[in-house]
């Protein structure tokens, strides 16, 4: 394997890691963001529910004083018919009071249906209330506990940052800018080990042309379909690097007794 890449895949595991944690970072500000709109969505419920609830009382009210008013002009039609003395107007003036009592009945009908809706509304938002109270109560331990999680994700990439940056410090410049390039484009490992003969990265059989090459390590030989940069997983110049593969224990040939 060339020895330009021995640093680089070192760099590649500190990448990865880093990659991991913007991922969980991120998942954990969705989990802020949700909880965040389950708390807006009720808030916004609550809100609308008083208004609604001001708007009926404001109906109430506004009924309220026309049957008064109509009671007025009841009270001032009775007065009047005490004064009249004539049979014809006094039954136009008893046909108008009753027009009127029935005016009355009907808003009197209309304002009970107020009240009810009033009671009832005022019930929803008593539940609403109760439900974003308690919704608030049991986020808030979650929320904090999002937020450490957050912190200790951000100080683990910092150090992460910190051991990277000197690592690349030692690395081939014109190598490091290849693998960069390509880990820009990919979001995942671009340094990958050739195995049973095919990229480890797209899982495209190569050539054996191709895998002679990538044994030699007498330059860098890139993937014909994903670009990723091979390398011979079985090299003993792997030893020390993060790379290097696990060794397996032989089986023993003798039966068991």
């Amino acid at each position: 394997m060339l020895e330009v890449l021995k640093k680089i895949l070192d760099i590649q595991e500190l990448d990865m890691k880093m990659i991991r944690l913007i991922r969980l970072k991120k998942e954990r500000q969705k989990e802020l963001k949700k909880l965040g709109r389950i708390k807006d969505d009720l808030a916004g419920q609550v809100k609308g529910k008083e208004e609604e609830i001001l708007k009926i009382k404001s109906d109430i009210k506004i009924m309220e004083l026309e049957i008064e008013e109509v009671n007025e002009k009841i009270k001032k039609l009775e007065g009047q018919q005490n004064a009249i003395k004539k049979v014809d107007e006094f039954n136009a003036l008893t046909h108008e009071i009753s027009g009127a009592e029935k005016q009355r009945h009907a808003k009197e009908q209309v304002l009970s249906d107020h009240y009810d809706r009033l009671a009832a509304e005022e019930d929803v938002l008593k539940s609403l209330q109760e439900s974003l109270d308690q919704t608030i109560a049991n986020s808030k331990e979650l929320e904090e506990e999002i937020y450490e999680s957050i912190r200790q994700i951000n100080e683990e990439g910092q150090q992460i940052k910190i051991e990277r940056d000197e690592m690349a410090k030692e690395a081939d410049p014109d190598t490091l800018r290849i693998y960069e390039r390509l880990l820009r484009n990919k979001k995942n490992r671009v340094v990958v080990p050739i195995e049973n003969r095919s990229c480890s990265g797209c899982h495209i059989t190569l050539t054996a042309q191709d895998e002679n090459l990538v044994r030699k390590g007498e330059r860098i030989i890139f993937c014909e379909h994903c670009s990723r940069i091979h390398y011979w997983q079985e090299s003993e110049s792997l030893e020390g690097t993060s790379a290097a593969p696990t060794k397996r224990r032989r089986r023993s040939t003798k039966a068991s007794s």
